[in-house]
């Protein structure tokens, strides 16, 4: 009996040692160096094969059962102006102003209420904080879960995949993420008692941007970084869309920066904390993030000093479903300095990297993140922008989203991403009030009398 424990005990110690070394080899050595050996890249591309042929055995089930359910399930136009109803793309000065003969008319309202109807039936703004729709499924058990019965052949690769995903994967996944803030946390609580200079700035570089890339590696995350010659520069603003809190992750991978933000307790508090120990982050307590002077003067304050890290902040102030770029906070155009947009593409056909915050709290996140088939995306860095002469802060953001947006392939839309929780602003409302009331001014209705 003692032989065969001391038999066990050494099979299981010689088991372990072999999983240290794979993981130490494989994971931690490459992390460390920043260098890919294509375990990623050959993950993906299995996964894609897999989702083609996900994709023609639905197409020929759905064909074969003569269904009229594939024009819903599988959309043939992915453009994010896709909707229900075809909207006229006319402004209301045309519509209303080349409809009139120079006085006030109740068919007016008509118009209003149409774009009311419009509005409600296909609303442009609440969509962007949906989940965005794919070309077909992915195979997720949260997307289109019922085309798993469309054939034996791929009801079996479903279940095969959930078994990896949850049995396989995940617990590998959170087993890294364990150990890389783990690492973070002890690592940066060494490098701050190095004495402040070149050493301990150039270690916590080099820890922060490992911790990072532990954590995308523990997506099996795969990021395309383009054009890294106009990689942010000390003393700079580095601004980019919002989809995830996995944008700061991808980015800090790459490059190291100073992040703006609340102060939070708790396990993130924890990481905060041990940030702080050697990096120069701008944090706020709750009360101050409403003192928008002070934001901005700490802002100025940090990129003044050009030793310091580029700054990075997303102007959108909270996440969009990565199909299009809303309204920039002006307050980071303010400050001055030179801005380094940054545009962040996410593929959805491995699974959805935006936050609902609204709907899913951060643990249903990171479990639905941490139980899909991976993170890819793309990450452009855009030439360097400075605001020109007699530009003010408003036409700087909008200056420097339209780019982003460009870039990444996404829509633009002047709301303020503040509506997912808020009303309409009563300006906005104004606004579209005032623009009637030029229009009845300018066609003398109100002069000749005609007005009701």
């Amino acid at each position: 009996m003692e032989e065969n424990r001391e038999g066990r005990g050494l099979a299981e110690g010689k088991i372990l040692s072999i999983w240290t070394i794979l993981f130490v080899v494989l994971v931690l050595l490459p992390s460390m160096f920043r260098v890919s050996l294509g375990i990623s890249h050959f993950y993906v591309k299995i996964v894609i094969k897999m989702l083609e042929w996900a994709t023609l055995q639905i197409e020929e089930g759905v064909k074969k059962r003569k269904a009229l359910a594939l024009e819903n399930l599988i959309s043939t136009d992915s453009s994010p102006h896709a909707g229900i109803i075809q909207r006229e793309e006319t402004s209301m000065e045309e519509e209303i102003a080349g409809q009139r003969q120079g006085c006030f008319n109740l068919a007016d309202v008509m118009y209003f209420s149409k774009k009311g109807c419009e509005a409600v039936a296909e609303d442009e703004v609440t969509r962007r904080f949906s989940s965005e729709e794919l070309v077909s499924w992915n195979l997720l058990s949260r997307t289109n879960a019922n085309l798993h019965r469309v054939s034996w052949q791929l009801t079996i690769v479903w279940v095969t995949g959930i078994l990896m995903r949850y049995c396989l994967l995940m617990p590998f996944r959170v087993c890294l993420a364990v150990f890389s803030i783990l690492l973070l946390v002890l690592a940066t609580t060494v490098v701050g008692q190095f004495p402040n200079g070149r050493v301990k700035c150039w270690l916590s570089n080099q820890v922060q941007m490992i911790c990072a890339t532990l954590g995308v590696r523990c997506l099996s995350g795969l990021v395309h970084f383009h054009n890294r010659e106009n990689r942010p520069r000390e003393g700079g603003i580095c601004v980019a869309n919002h989809t995830s809190p996995l944008d700061v992750l991808i980015l800090a991978s790459d490059g190291c920066y100073s992040l703006v933000g609340q102060a939070h307790g708790g396990l993130l508090g924890l990481i905060q904390k041990s940030c702080m120990q050697t990096t120069q982050h701008v944090l706020f307590e709750r009360s101050e993030m409403k003192d928008r002077h002070l934001v901005r003067k700490k802002i100025r304050e940090h990129v003044a000093d050009k030793a310091k890290l580029p700054i990075l902040i997303f102007p959108e102030g909270t996440c969009i479903n990565n199909t299009s770029v809303m309204m920039f906070k002006k307050g980071s155009f303010e400050v001055g300095g030179t801005i380094h947009p940054v545009a962040i593409k996410y593929d959805p056909r491995f699974g959805d990297a935006f936050w609902n915050s609204t709907k899913y709290s951060m643990m249903t996140y990171v479990f639905n993140v941490m139980t899909s088939w991976a993170i890819v995306c793309n990450v452009w860095y855009l030439p360097p922008m400075v605001k020109e002469e007699e530009e003010d802060a408003v036409h700087f953001a909008n200056r420097v989203k339209a780019v982003i947006a460009a870039r990444g392939g996404m829509s633009v839309l002047p709301w303020d991403g503040g509506l997912k929780r808020k009303k309409v602003k009563e300006c906005f409302k104004e606004e579209q009030q005032k623009k009637y009331c030029q229009i009845v001014i300018e066609n003398g209705s109100v002069g000749n009398g005609n007005v009701c």
